[in-house]
């Protein structure tokens, strides 16, 4: 028989996937961001040569750095703001010539398609950096307007439902009670709740929240 992940293991491994995916879900009339999609794409296929160790730099050339990138190279530059035609950086990555193609290919590393365009879109946006991220101080987002008003309970479900709907999914079917008490035990503590939990948690029908009570260590109340 298959093993399952445990209930309260999915959602991190959704919010991993989802992450790592970031780069290449941006949509084609999206605004696009530098940390979230041009950075990882420069770091894992640029920054080896044009980056900021300056023993291994090729060209005295660096691509993570805005002012170096868009400095006069003599005529140039590796990136001219608002025109990828005008942008060195554009002109390598898209070249067919393989003597001009960059990355070369002695370095094993290749660009795709999709990832060419996005350097591209990037440009022609104005080919604007972004320090850090940990640099940057985090703005509160309001929640997104979603189609089934009637499913969210809290902000955090207008998140999860606008993501759900883009992919034209539907929600999962409500857990029974039994399985909601089991999953938040779980997550909390670790341990699976005791029977004296599980009976008062069933027998708790105050409306607008699930709570029990214990007289055990764990947190005397809790809200599903």
């Amino acid at each position: 028989m298959q093993e399952r992940a445990p209930h309260h293991l999915v959602p991190r491994l959704l919010l991993v996937a989802y992450l790592a995916l970031l780069p290449f879900c941006a949509d084609a009339a999206d605004t696009l961001q530098f940390n979230r999609d041009i950075r990882p794409i420069l770091s894992d296929k640029c920054f080896r040569c044009h980056g900021p160790d300056s023993a291994s730099r090729q060209a005295d050339l660096r691509l993570d750095s805005e002012r170096e990138a868009t400095r006069d190279l003599g005529g140039y530059q590796a990136i001219s703001p608002g025109n990828r035609d005008a942008s060195a950086l554009w002109q390598r990555v898209s070249s067919t010539d393989p003597d001009e193609r960059m990355p070369p290919a002695d370095s094993g590393l290749t660009l795709t398609p999709a990832e060419i365009e996005l350097l591209g879109r990037w440009i022609d946006q104005g080919g604007k950096y972004q320090p850090h991220w940990s640099l940057i101080p985090p703005a509160r987002s309001g929640p997104p307007t979603v189609k089934r008003r009637d499913w969210p309970r809290n902000a955090i479900d207008c998140f999860v439902l606008a993501k759900l709907e883009q992919h034209r999914l539907q929600p999962s079917p409500e857990a029974d009670r039994r399985t909601l008490l089991r999953r938040v035990t779980l997550d909390l503590t670790g341990l699976p709740p005791t029977l004296a939990e599980l009976d008062a948690f069933l027998a708790d029908d105050a409306p607008g929240t699930r709570r029990w009570t214990s007289g055990s260590p764990r947190p005397s109340t809790a809200t599903i």
